[in-house]
């Protein structure tokens, strides 16, 4: 089992690193982006007290639209080359080869956002606070994103639509996870679906954590971290339950 795991997860590397072209252009894009996202809400400026709190929340947006961008695009690939059928053939159990798929999503998605963040702290001299505190709900972050981009997987299997599909979800994200602004900034209702969406609880956890200087126990009695920590968990079902269901019609699928 290890060694299919380590083989997916190589091949996957190699096939990303072959081409680093668009990875520079997708860090590139992604920094200017920000920064001239930001400049257009402060109304001509860079404002100091909305930078560090929306760099966070799209940081989680990166980390969740490279890796998704990552792994469905290599479904894809695979479906329309007629290899997919191929790569099952295997006794490792069907989920493992995907395990390793989202490995090295997650190894991009990580590399893109850090990048992608950095230069911005750089530009525009922003500054984070690093706190103990903020360590679980950010990798809470990253598993709530990953089960999301295992969803957009289990839907590639089946959903010829998933490009659309995955590009209206992600921008969902980015429009209300709190990369234009802050949370607090949103009226009630707004914040209350926007909570639905993955990354957001998480970003909310952080900078709570962070800017508020709340400890664990607090933004749990507050309630933002039982609710990350259980839309995460109903995440992974669902994406888990319908990865099954629609691998097994897939590979049924004469084409």
């Amino acid at each position: 089992m290890l060694d299919v795991l380590g083989a997916e997860i190589g091949k996957g590397l190699r096939i990303q690193l072959a081409h680093p072209t668009g990875h520079i252009i997708t860090l590139l894009i992604s920094t200017m982006m920000y920064l001239g996202l930001q400049f257009v809400m402060g109304q001509g400026q860079l404002r100091a007290d909305l930078l560090p709190q929306t760099l966070i929340a799209i940081g989680g947006y990166w980390f969740l639209q490279y890796a998704a961008l990552v792994m469905v695009a290599d479904l894809i690939e695979e479906k329309r080359a007629g290899t997919f059928a191929q790569a099952q053939m295997t006794p490792a159990p069907a989920w493992l080869p995907m395990l390793g798929r989202l490995i090295t999503a997650s190894v991009f998605g990580l590399a893109v956002a850090a990048v992608a963040a950095l230069v911005p702290m750089l530009v525009a001299g922003i500054t984070i606070p690093l706190r103990w505190a903020a360590v679980l709900p950010a990798l809470l972050v990253g598993a709530n994103a990953l089960a999301f981009t295992f969803l957009l997987a289990a839907l590639a299997l089946r959903s010829p639509m998933i490009g659309a599909l995955q590009s209206l979800f992600t921008s969902l994200v980015l429009l209300l996870n709190g990369s234009f602004l802050p949370l607090s900034f949103y009226p009630d209702w707004l914040a209350v679906l926007a909570r639905l969406l993955p990354t957001t609880l998480g970003v909310e956890a952080i900078t709570q954590t962070l800017f508020e200087d709340r400890t664990l126990a607090a933004i749990w009695t507050g309630g933002t971290l039982p609710w990350l920590i259980a839309h995460t968990l109903a995440l992974t079902v669902v994406s888990g339950l319908l990865f099954v269901r629609n691998h097994r019609r897939a590979l049924q699928e004469s084409s």
